[in-house]
């Protein structure tokens, strides 16, 4: 499924978060949104999935504006995983999987061997299974950020959009993750601080600044020294981006201020 954002504009608490944002991801692309803290990436998440005013009538899936589709049938297309899940219930691991199942079921539906297959699939994508039993709040940050992706692919949607699915992870399950991302039948929209797994798993990168598209196309051809330079303040070295196995060298011979001169994120 094919999303697509025209001329978006957020305005929250009357600070302006987003300016005219412009792009298209098309069916099974996987895109990366990059840049600094503050730039917007989490509101422009927020708003994709339907969570924040404004989305609705600049965000089409395929032909049809968000706004025109109904709560269900969106949740059924779309999944959004957050920064950030909190929950005083004392659920288990794969009773948080099966929440991902709500969107296809009825109110007073039989729980089908159709859903327990997607749930189990989940939880084996996500290398969960030792932790199926275990209760939410005894799992490690990282665990929990594996257990809502697990969540969000029972769902089964046609979009994904993550934002920065790989904090709190270990390195093994960070390239993972990545790599099951990358290779799932749906479109995704990720939202990532690492440059080096956004050159090698994204096919799309959206740079955003202060709330504006910077620079949108493939790694390649957006991650070149002088972006880089422009967006983040930092030197680079960029290699193998002829050979598509791209690699981000930065250049820490100079000094950089430890607090950047964007406003906190939104």
């Amino acid at each position: 499924m094919k999303i697509s954002v025209n001329n978006l504009s957020v305005a929250l608490q009357k600070r302006q978060i987003l300016h005219q944002i412009c792009f298209a991801s098309d069916a099974r692309q996987t895109t990366g949104l990059l840049g600094p803290n503050g730039s917007g990436k989490s509101t422009l998440l927020k708003c994709l999935a339907g969570l924040l005013p404004g989305g609705g009538q600049s965000v089409m899936l395929n032909d049809t504006l968000l706004m025109n589709i109904g709560q269900r049938a969106r949740a059924r297309r779309l999944a959004f995983v957050g920064q950030h899940a909190e929950t005083e219930d004392n659920l288990r691991v794969e009773d948080i999987v099966r929440l991902g199942r709500t969107p296809h079921r009825g109110s007073f539906s039989l729980w089908s061997l159709q859903d327990q297959m997607a749930v189990d699939e989940a939880i084996e994508q996500t290398h969960l299974q030792a932790l199926a039993d275990r209760s939410w709040h005894q799992l490690s940050g990282g665990e929990r950020q594996r257990c809502q992706i697990a969540r969000a692919l029972a769902q089964k949607p046609e979009i994904l959009l993550l934002d920065e699915p790989t904090n709190h992870l270990d390195i093994q399950y960070q390239l993972e993750l990545m790599q099951l991302i990358s290779e799932l039948p749906v479109t995704v929209i990720i939202a990532l601080h690492d440059l080096n797994l956004a050159a090698n798993f994204c096919q799309q990168l959206v740079i955003l600044k202060t709330g504006k598209v910077e620079a949108c196309g493939s790694p390649e051809r957006v991650l070149t020294p002088a972006l880089i330079k422009s967006t983040w303040n930092i030197n680079a070295t960029v290699n193998g981006a002829a050979e598509g196995n791209m690699h981000i060298q930065f250049n820490y011979s100079q000094r950089h201020p430890l607090y950047s001169q964007h406003e906190p994120a939104a």
